[in-house]
């Protein structure tokens, strides 16, 4: 809460509204709380790593009905989430192969497990080969956790004995204290790391989030968010840090393009306008109401940057900045296009005004990276709206508002660990009520090259040539 209350304008200005709507919010902290302990619903996520496709069902208790949930199927590599309750039982089943008509089962028989959905928190279900589940949760997590640490210290003290051939009660108790001290500073390092977490979750995610997004975008006064690191600077641009941590970063970088870049990209993407379009959880995409915009895909002519090319020099800019905040050596070979994206305002009675809901741009599951996926993101505003049209990350409480020709770096996975965030990029572009937002986005993808370009994956993160062999 500290963190969200940092970011309020100062008591004179905060409107009525505004204050019933954070006493309302305290509330409902209170009732979480109050409530917490007796909710059995649970959010799970699925993972297909079994080489196969899979059907998900529900099994009823009372009549041992077997009720689908995975609509349609989940493909070999990707994911699946699924609201249940404590004590829910559900049957994973292996379908037939698209091109035999068959399973890979004993006598061509289509394997089938179980699980039941427990108590604990952080609960994901990886469908291992052989379609074998595997489950981990909060509890395995931490007892996986404690039992590296200990390993870690046996090894420090079974160092410590081979120096010692001739080791005495003495010896013995002072490696003894050695292995203590080494289990002490490892828990507090644990429970420091955990609180942590669990402190920031708490202060500013998931149960705030919905009313946060509504009263920033709603109320044009609310201040931008206050960076938490100022003064870096970048090739001559001013960049605010509004957020690093490991697998989630989010950075401003004002002046980050020019006036005649942004020309150049819109009369290259002006032929090429047509309705904006989302995944459609099935690796394809369609029109939605979550994305109402005009977007064009520009592709870059690298063979011009030498001579001077706007949009090479442009697009170059962008890898230069991924590069610079993450080590991964990113090219430009088998990136996505860049996108020119336009929404347009058309008055404070639209009922259906131009804007992007809550979203992530790639995995936002804290789980491993899939090679060739999203990682980072670009966009770069052209131009802004007189009213609306502010960029939000609400599970992380930051609110942009934008200045024309500046650029929002996000970046959604750690390049040590390769999970991915866990939702703190999750990210909205706030309605647009007067005026015109234009701006170019990149997003920037890790393991892609000449011969895996971006467009031989699906929206599901998955190769269609994978796909359409499962």
């Amino acid at each position: 809460m500290k963190r969200l209350l940092r970011n309020l304008p100062p008591p004179a200005s905060i409107s009525i509204s505004s204050m019933i709507f954070f006493l309302l919010l305290l509330l409902g902290l209170k009732s979480t709380t109050t409530h917490a302990a007796v909710d059995s619903s649970r959010s799970i996520q699925i993972m297909n790593e079994s080489g196969r496709r899979i059907v998900i069902h529900w099994v009823n208790p009372d009549t041992g009905e077997m009720v689908l949930q995975s609509d349609p199927d989940v493909l070999n590599g990707a994911n699946m989430d699924l609201n249940s309750y404590v004590g829910h039982t559900f049957e994973v089943r292996e379908l037939p192969a698209k091109k035999t008509g068959f399973c890979a089962g004993e006598d061509e028989t289509c394997r089938v497990d179980h699980f039941t959905v427990n108590s604990n928190v952080d609960q994901v279900l990886f469908i291992r080969e052989g379609i074998t589940v595997e489950h981990s949760d909060s509890k395995i997590i931490a007892l996986k956790s404690a039992s590296k640490l200990l390993d870690d210290c046996k090894s420090i003290a079974k160092r410590q004995l081979s120096k010692n051939d001739n080791a005495d009660v003495d010896a013995a108790a002072s490696i003894l204290e050695e292995l203590t001290v080494c289990v002490q500073k490892g828990i507090a390092k644990e429970i420091e790391m955990a609180n942590d977490e669990i402190t920031f979750q708490a202060e500013i995610r998931k149960k705030m989030a919905d009313s946060w997004e509504n009263y920033t975008c709603a109320d044009e006064a609310v201040n931008a968010t206050e960076p938490t690191k100022e003064g870096v600077n970048w090739r001559g641009r001013k960049v605010q840090v509004m957020i690093d941590r490991p697998a989630s970063k989010i950075h401003t970088i004002q002046n980050f393009l020019s006036p005649d870049e942004c020309r150049a990209v819109e009369e290259a993407a002006k032929p090429r306008l047509h309705d904006a379009t989302v995944a459609d959880g099935s690796g394809g995409s369609h029109k939605s109401d979550s994305r109402k915009a005009k977007q064009a895909g520009i592709k870059v002519n690298w063979k011009k940057e030498a001579q001077g090319d706007l949009i090479a020099q442009l697009s170059r800019r962008v890898y230069d900045y991924v590069n610079y905040v993450l080590p991964l050596d990113i090219r430009e070979n088998g990136q996505e296009d860049l996108m020119s994206i336009q929404y347009f305002g058309r008055g404070p009675d639209d009922v259906t005004p131009d804007r992007y809901m809550p979203h992530c741009d790639g995995d936002c599951n804290g789980l491993d990276f899939k090679a060739g996926n999203r990682m980072a993101t670009i966009v770069m505003y052209c131009e802004m709206p007189m009213v609306g049209g502010a960029t939000n990350f609400r599970n992380s409480g930051v609110h942009i508002k934008p200045k024309q020709y500046s650029a929002t770096f996000f970046s959604y996975i750690d390049p040590e660990t390769m999970k991915m965030d866990d939702g703190f990029t999750e990210h909205s572009g706030c309605p647009v009520v007067e005026g015109e937002k234009k701006i170019v986005t990149q997003w920037v993808r890790l393991g892609v090259d000449d011969k895996n370009p971006w467009n031989s994956f699906n929206t599901l993160g998955i190769k269609y040539s994978d796909a359409a062999n499962q």
